[in-house]
């Protein structure tokens, strides 16, 4: 489990790079904000998040029976809760969430980008 980053994936990597190179300004993996947002607009008031597709639950109800032991099980259905709570909390306060998959960012760049940009652009 060492090896696995909750900071800088691949798929964050790719979408930080596109983003800059476009010109959008943000703070990146913002430790103010509820659940540390990969990408944040503070004064705007804008959080997004790039969720590995395994290990925050994409399609969990299809897969789980899938998973080899009951940690895995535990320990997704736990994150599938903290993120949950962290978007709650984030609303409460005034933010505007967009949850993008990793998934997303593979197979669907450009578009994902698009969406992003826009999301962040909006008033």
């Amino acid at each position: 489990m060492s090896r696995i980053r909750s900071k800088n994936t691949k798929a964050e990597i790719l979408v930080f790079r596109e983003l800059r190179r476009q010109g959008v300004y943000f703070q990146k993996h913002y430790n103010k904000a509820s659940g540390k947002p990969d990408i944040a607009l503070p004064r705007k008031k804008k959080a997004v998040f790039i969720d590995g597709d395994f290990w925050h639950g994409y399609q969990f109800s299809k897969k789980k029976h899938r998973l080899p032991k009951k940690y895995w099980l535990d320990k997704i259905e736990t994150n599938i809760k903290r993120d949950r709570s962290n978007r709650a909390k984030l609303r409460r306060d005034g933010w505007e969430v967009l949850r993008v998959w990793e998934h997303e960012v593979f197979k669907k760049f450009d578009e994902t980008i698009d969406k992003i940009i826009q999301f962040l652009n909006s008033k």
